[in-house]
C-alpha cells in the first residue's frame, strides 16, 4: 500500500511539473498584442494608468518579435469588418502579392483574450489605435525602404494624438515621441521636428505630464546635439526643469546629454559625476549595449582630460572589449606619455572618433600627453636640454619646447627652473639638485609625517599614570598592616568583647 501511494504522488507531482512547464512558455506575439489591448481598455475604464505601463514595459521584446503579418491580424481582430480605423491602419503595412490569410492562434483564449476571440461588433478605445500606429512605425523603421512612410505616419499619429487630446494618452505619447524622433533622424530630418517638440513640451509642462516632458526634452537635447548646437542646448537644460517622477532610461539619456554638454564647455568634473548617473541607471549592458558603449567612450575621454587614467577592467568587459579598442590605445599612449604613439593612434582610428563625436576632444588629450611626458623626465633627468626635449617628446621646435616646460612649471606640473641662456631645463630646485619628487609631494608628506608624530605623543601622553601614585598605594598598604597587627595585639590581650568583633563571632 506505501508503494503504491508514493507512486501515485510521484504521478502527482509530474503533472504539476507539467503544467508549469506549460504555464512558462511564452505567448505568441499575436496573443501578447491582443491582451495588451484588453491592458489598454482596463486602463481607460478605471483611470488607472499602471494597466499602461504594464503594456508598454514589454514593448521594446515585442517589436522584435513583430512582422508585418502578425500586426494585420491583429488589427483585423480588434477592429469590424466595416471599420475605416481598419482599413486606415493596414494601408500604411506593407502589400504583397499573396492573399493574407487569417492565421487562427493556437493558444487557447485566456480571460484577458476572451473579449476579441469572439467577432467584433465595435471599435475599441483610441488608445488602442495609438497604440496599433506606434506598432507599425516601429516596424516600417526596420527597413530603410519604410523610413519615409514611418514619418508620414509619424506626424499623422501626432496630429491625431493633438486633436484627441485625452489624459490616457500620455504614457503611450511618450513612445510614440520617441518613435517620431526616431523616423526624422533616420530620414536626416530631425531639425524639422524641433518645431514641433518644443510646442509638445511647453503643452506637456503646463499639463505637469512627466512622461511626455521627459521624452521630449531628451528628445530636443538629442536634436541639438547632432547638429552641435551645444549652446542651445545649455539654454534649454537651464530653462526647464526635468521631471522627478521620470524613468532610469529617461534619467540616464538625460545625464548622458549633459554629460557631452559639460564635456564640449571644459566642466570635467561635472561632467564626469552625470556620466557616473548616466552609468548607474542604464539599462544592462546585454539589453541597451549601444547606449553602454557610447557612455563609456566618453567617460574614458573624461577621466583622461581629467588626468586620470581609467580602470583596466573596464577594456575587459566582453560588452565594451572591442568598440572600446581604439580607446584602450589612447589610454596607453596618455599613460605612457608618448606624443608619436598617440599621434600614431589618432590618426589610425580617426574614422571611429569622428562617428563617436569625441575626435574633437580627443585632441584636447595633446597637452596632456606632453605634460606627462615632460614628468617622466624630470622625474629622470637633473639637467636637460630643450633640444633633447623636442628629441624625445617629437615637438616641431625648441621654443614650443621652452613654452611647454614653463607652462608646466607654473601650472605646478614638475619642479623645476628654465635656464634660458642655456636652452636648459633644471629639474628638482635650484641649482639642478634632483629631489626626485615635486615640492607639492614633499610638502604632503611632511605634512603627513607630522600628523603622525603628534598622534604618537598625544598616545604616549595618555598611556602615562600620575606622578608618586605607586606611593600612596604603598602607603596605604602600610596603614593597613597596622591596623592588622594592632587588631590582632587586642584580641590577643583581650580587650574586644564578642559585641565588638561581631555577634557570630
Amino acid at each position: 500500500m506505501k508503494s503504491t501511494d508514493k507512486d501515485e504522488n510521484k504521478d502527482e507531482k509530474k503533472q504539476e511539473n507539467k503544467g508549469e512547464e506549460v504555464k512558462k512558455e511564452p505567448p505568441t506575439p499575436l496573443a501578447e498584442i491582443k491582451s495588451n489591448f484588453v491592458l489598454i481598455d482596463r486602463a481607460v475604464s478605471t483611470l488607472e494608468p499602471r494597466f499602461t505601463h504594464r503594456v508598454l514595459r514589454t514593448l521594446t521584446t515585442l517589436v522584435k518579435r513583430l512582422d508585418e503579418t502578425i500586426i494585420r491580424n491583429a488589427i483585423q481582430e480588434a477592429y469590424p469588418k466595416e471599420s475605416t480605423t481598419k482599413s486606415t491602419l493596414i494601408s500604411w503595412l506593407p502589400t504583397t502579392s499573396e492573399d493574407i490569410e487569417m492565421q487562427v492562434d493556437p493558444t487557447p483564449t485566456s480571460a484577458a483574450t476572451a473579449k476579441f476571440a469572439a467577432p467584433v461588433t465595435s471599435e475599441p478605445v483610441p488608445e488602442v489605435d495609438i497604440y496599433l500606429r506606434l506598432l507599425i512605425i516601429n516596424q516600417l523603421l526596420k527597413s530603410t525602404e519604410g523610413v519615409s512612410k514611418a514619418k508620414e505616419l509619424s506626424v499623422e499619429t501626432v496630429k491625431k494624438m493633438q486633436a484627441l487630446n485625452r489624459r490616457s494618452l500620455d504614457s503611450i505619447a511618450a513612445k510614440v515621441w520617441f518613435a517620431v524622433e526616431r523616423a526624422f533622424e533616420l530620414a536626416g530630418d530631425i531639425s524639422e521636428a524641433r518645431p514641433m517638440f518644443l510646442a509638445a513640451q511647453r503643452t506637456a509642462a503646463l499639463r505637469h505630464d512627466d512622461d511626455t516632458q521627459a521624452s521630449l526634452i531628451n528628445r530636443l537635447l538629442r536634436s541639438y546635439l547632432a547638429y552641435s548646437l551645444y549652446d542651445q542646448a545649455d539654454k534649454l537644460v537651464s530653462k526647464t526643469t526635468f521631471p522627478v517622477s521620470a524613468g532610469n532610461p529617461q534619467y540616464a539619456r538625460y545625464h548622458y546629454y549633459l554629460g557631452r554638454i559639460k564635456t564640449v564647455q571644459l566642466n570635467y568634473s561635472d561632467a564626469h559625476t552625470n556620466l557616473q548617473q548616466a552609468i548607474r541607471r542604464a539599462p544592462p549592458a546585454t539589453v541597451a549595449p549601444g547606449f553602454y558603449q557610447a557612455v563609456h567612450k566618453l567617460f574614458v575621454v573624461v577621466e583622461l582630460l581629467m588626468g586620470d587614467i581609467p580602470d583596466r577592467s573596464i577594456f575587459r568587459h566582453p560588452v565594451l572589449e572591442k568598440p572600446l579598442k581604439g580607446y584602450f590605445e589612447i589610454v596607453k599612449a596618455v599613460r605612457t606619455g608618448s606624443l608619436s604613439q598617440f599621434q600614431q593612434t589618432v590618426l589610425k582610428h580617426a574614422a571611429l572618433f569622428q562617428a563617436d563625436k569625441t575626435h574633437t576632444l580627443i585632441t584636447r588629450l595633446r597637452q596632456n600627453v606632453i605634460k606627462t611626458g615632460i614628468r617622466r623626465l624630470s622625474l629622470s633627468y637633473s639637467l636637460i636640454s630643450l633640444k633633447d626635449i623636442c628629441v624625445k617628446l617629437h615637438l616641431d621646435s625648441e621654443e614650443d619646447a621652452e613654452y611647454i616646460v614653463g607652462k608646466s612649471i607654473r601650472d605646478g606640473v614638475i619642479d623645476g627652473r628654465l635656464v634660458h641662456e642655456k636652452g636648459w631645463m633644471a629639474c628638482g630646485g635650484a641649482g639642478g639638485v634632483k629631489r626626485g619628487y615635486g615640492a607639492d609631494v614633499a610638502e604632503t608628506f611632511s605634512r603627513r609625517i607630522g600628523y603622525c608624530l603628534e598622534l604618537h605623543n598625544q598616545s604616549v601622553k595618555a598611556m602615562r599614570y600620575p606622578l608618586n601614585a605607586h606611593r600612596k598605594e604603598l602607603a596605604d598598604a602600610e596603614g593597613a598592616r597596622e591596623r592588622e597587627k594592632e587588631l590582632a595585639k587586642e584580641i590577643q590581650e583581650g580587650d574586644l568583647d564578642d559585641e565588638d568583633l561581631g555577634g557570630e563571632f
